[in-house]
């Protein structure tokens, strides 16, 4: 019999567990040149450094062809006018509406208070000068984007991608090669995502050792309540936010909306996959909720291209995480930086596994954080990738319900029957 393949999710996991015991097992070692120079600030150092310098090689290339594909996926939004116009909108307010219970909640809990490495480690931080909103929206628009390509400039290489994507499609015919071009480059930066991420196990493993190698025991409480409080905003989110506009728009039993589409939820948390489930959710969607197949066959792929809600959750609360423990203070203008990019980034968000991290990284990059936080973030990457993958796609089929129910193509009677009733009957 051949042996079942550990799964890279499983192999990461695995470097956490073992990062976290080597760690303490350092962190009890006398000082001196085995524990201090050759294991913390030696091996430890130089394989999490290799990792992290790898994902961030990625992150620019990712950020600007996949948003330019995002952009681009949007074209035919102008063929379906009001209903396009009004999933947009529902897709982007509700992602920002998301960041902000992310932030809301991590600042309640204080998710990376009892963990100071910013006096333990000198890392490189970006200090930022208070800045006006006005200045942070006139500075998005790039004077020079091959420089802001070359600088990492995040904020101007969203909006230019998203010009890009929008230019290509409006031009037709004629940009029609490009397009594909840029859907080779997506495939090409995807496997060069997933090579890196073939030594995230070690990675990880050389990041977590480091870090409990020098605070021991007690980053393990800090990590548990970042995980707590996606979980509490995610819960927030799919009950106050989905809850409410579809009550409040349509009328429809929050309650009986779950009960139904439970199923798609449960397949997308096992998955941790968005584009996997697509089919799960069209499915449930139409024949269970009762939404049009018209507006779900737009809205939901759609959405899982651009709708990235859960994402925003866990973005808004591992930054508030990461800027705790090195001891950084979030003003208002970093605030609003991470509500932007991370609406703005959400348009192009890989609906696949562990693509959240990725962005997690431009966010970073885009307020001048540390990003040796990611080692513990990573580690357990998988547990906050399952639920918000669970609450992207509750996103999509609240949006179609919504709208289907707006346009008057909503199925009141399958709505009120029970497919799984009558199937088992």
């Amino acid at each position: 019999m051949s042996k079942k393949k550990i799964g890279l999710a499983s192999k990461v996991l695995m470097g956490l567990a073992l990062g976290v015991i080597v760690g303490i097992i350092v962190f009890n070692l006398p000082s001196g040149t085995l524990r201090d120079t050759f294991l913390i600030d030696g091996l430890f150092q130089f394989v999490g450094q290799v990792f992290l310098r790898g994902i961030m090689m990625c992150v620019v290339p990712l950020v600007f062809v996949s948003l330019v594909n995002g952009a681009a996926s949007m074209g035919d939004i102008k063929k379906l006018g009001k209903i396009g116009g009004k999933t947009v909108g529902f897709y982007l307010v509700t992602t920002a509406v998301a960041i902000v219970i992310g932030l809301g909640v991590a600042f309640i809990i204080n998710p990376g208070v009892g963990l100071d490495m910013g006096s333990i480690e000198a890392v490189e931080v970006t200090t930022r000068e208070s800045t006006s909103l006005a200045q942070i929206f006139y500075e998005m628009v790039p004077r020079n984007p091959i420089q802001a390509l070359a600088e990492g400039n995040m904020l101007q290489i969203i909006v230019f991608a998203i010009l890009t994507g929008i230019a290509l499609t409006s031009i037709g015919e004629k940009g029609k090669k490009v397009l594909e071009l840029f859907e080779q480059l997506n495939e090409l930066v995807m496997k060069l995502v997933s090579i890196v991420m073939i030594i995230a196990p070690i990675g990880v493993f050389g990041l977590v050792a480091r870090t409990f190698g020098q605070v021991g025991i007690a980053a393990l409480f800090p990590l548990a309540k970042t995980v707590f409080g996606v979980y509490i905003a995610l819960v927030i989110h799919g009950v106050v936010v989905y809850g409410g506009l579809l009550k409040g728009l349509t009328g429809l039993s929050p309650a009986r909306f779950y009960k139904k589409f439970y199923p798609a939820m449960a397949v997308a948390f096992s998955t941790a996959s968005s584009s996997a489930t697509l089919p799960v959710t069209m499915d449930i969607a139409e024949n269970d909720i009762g939404a049009s197949k018209n507006i779900a066959s737009f809205a939901l792929p759609l959405g899982a291209t651009i709708n990235m809600d859960g994402t925003a959750i866990y973005q808004g609360v591992a930054a508030v995480f990461i800027a705790q423990v090195y001891g950084v203070e979030l003003t208002v203008s970093m605030m609003a930086t991470i509500v932007l990019s991370a609406t703005l980034a959400s348009i192009g968000t890989a609906g696949v596994p562990g693509a959240g991290s990725i962005m997690l990284t431009m966010v970073l990059t885009t307020v001048g954080l540390p990003l040796e936080g990611l080692g513990l973030i990573l580690g357990v990457d998988r547990i906050f990738d399952m639920g918000r993958t669970a609450m992207n796609i509750t996103g999509d089929a609240i949006c179609t319900t919504i709208i289907s129910k707006q346009e008057g193509e909503f199925n009141e009677e399958i709505w009120n029957s029970d497919r799984m009733k009558k199937e088992t009957a």
